[in-house]
Formats: structure tokens, sequence, C-alpha cells
């Protein structure tokens, strides 16, 4: 078994049911989900001209290895019809490994660990609550401190569910 973190993101449509759908079908496709982080309602990254996302970090126990359970989140998304649009822009779902294990790969359509959690609040914020001491081997310092040196500025506030 091994340990996956991952990052799911919403800013389209009914956004906590994407979340919610997506976290049924990780766990029924990929593997048990033991934590997951609250949910944080988040500002757009990249391009801002877009609606605020809903975020939140799973992290699961999988038997599948790293490229099976990148096509398992493919299927997922599609099954949730992900429209795919433009790079950093609006999106029903985007699920990212953040972390596989200690697996290190850089391949054209697999970067483990994910290349810019160090640049995103919106991803530190969430794995740091639920791995504060998960260390990153080529920033070579934990997750929880990789938190206090990012210089992304963007607003990350829990996300208050009125339902």
């Amino acid at each position: 078994m091994q340990t996956v973190y991952l990052l799911l993101g919403s800013n389209v449509g009914d956004r906590m049911d994407y979340l919610k759908k997506a976290s049924i079908s990780i766990e029924s496709k990929i593997g048990k989900i033991v934590k997951k982080s609250q949910v944080y309602e988040t500002e757009p990254w990249g391009e801002k001209e877009q609606d605020d996302f809903l975020n939140i970090v799973l992290e699961i126990q999988t038997k599948l290895n790293p490229t099976t359970t990148l096509e398992k989140i493919k299927e997922i998304e599609s099954l949730l019809e992900r429209e795919e649009t433009y790079k950093w822009g609006p999106r029903e779902i985007d699920i990212d490994i953040l972390f596989f294990g200690d697996e290190m790969i850089s391949e054209v359509n697999l970067t483990i660990p994910h290349p810019f959690i160090h640049e995103r609040k919106f991803t530190l914020v969430p794995l740091s609550e639920i791995a504060p001491d998960l260390y990153h081997p080529f920033m070579g310092t934990t997750v929880v401190e990789l938190l206090l040196e990012c210089e992304d500025m963007s607003d990350v506030k829990p996300f208050k569910n009125l339902n």
C-alpha cells in the first residue's frame, strides 16, 4: 500500500457536490480515504478572472501504481464531466497528485511530487492541516515549513457551507 495525497478543486457549478462525488469515486476506484482536510475557499491561481475555488486535500491508501492512479483520476474527471478549457481556467473538478509515497517521477504527463506545491497556498494550507511533517524530497523541508516560506498572498479560508 502507498500513501498518496490528492488535491481536489472545483469552481464551476455546485462546487461542494463535485468534491463529494469525486471523493466517492476516488474511494471506489483508487483507494481508501484515511484523512481529509476541511474544505477551503480559495482565490483562483494563475488566471484570476474566474470564480473562487473550493479545495480539499485527501490522504489515501492505494495498491495502484502512480500511472494507473493518474489514469483513474482522468476517468473520474471525465465521469464528472470536466470541461477542458485553458491552462488554469475554470473547472468542474480538478484532481492533482501531490505526493505518492516517496516516489519521485518526472515524465511528460506525470511529475511527483507536484511541481508547484511550494508556490501555492491553496495547496499548502489544506495539506499542512493533515500532513504538516510530510517531507518534500526536492525542497528538503516539511510541508508546514513550505507554507511558512510561501510567497503566495492569495486568500485561503475555511469554507462555511450553509447547507
